[in-house]
């Protein structure tokens, strides 16, 4: 049942990606700068069809890696699954769960990478300084969702045990 709300809020995340990738990538110069000295000059850049196919290819690589073991899971794909995942099992629900929730986290994630490469790029419309509580949060949510595995994990270690 909780893994529907997963992959609601995966779905969302596509959503929130595809909008701020395809805003931050319209706003974005032929020259897209990726990190800056002191002095505001740009020290790391690349061109802009460059920034979109690296975004595009990380974004589809990280959920097709993370969403195969969640799919597998939830089709009971092979009999180790089964065993070790049965269907209609409160813990196999959690980690399903936990998946489609954390590549949510991982798009949210890239959404807010490439908001910083906007906020970077347009220093004129938007600057870095209204962004740094999103900037703060990637890691936040990162923790939180490995000390939640960690947790479904040693639930699962004590259903084995007895």
């Amino acid at each position: 049942m909780y893994y529907r709300f997963g992959k609601v809020f995966h779905f969302i995340s596509i959503l929130l990606f595809v909008f701020v990738f395809l805003y931050t990538y319209s706003a974005l110069p032929d020259l897209v700068g990726f990190e800056q000295s002191e002095s505001g000059e740009f020290t790391k850049s690349g061109s802009k069809s460059t920034f979109f196919y690296i975004g595009i290819i990380a974004f589809g690589v990280l959920n097709l890696i993370l969403a195969l073991p969640a799919k597998m899971i939830e089709k009971q794909s092979t009999p180790n699954l089964k065993r070790l995942f049965p269907k209609g099992d409160s813990i196999t629900d959690y980690m399903v769960t936990w998946m489609y929730s954390f590549m949510g986290v991982i798009n949210v994630s890239l959404s807010i990478m490439s908001l910083f490469v906007h906020a970077i790029n347009n220093q004129n419309e938007i600057g870095t300084g209204s962004f740094a509580f999103f900037f703060y949060l990637v890691p936040v949510l990162f923790v939180v969702w490995i000390i939640g595995l960690f947790w479904i994990l040693l639930q699962k270690f004590k259903s084995i045990q007895q």
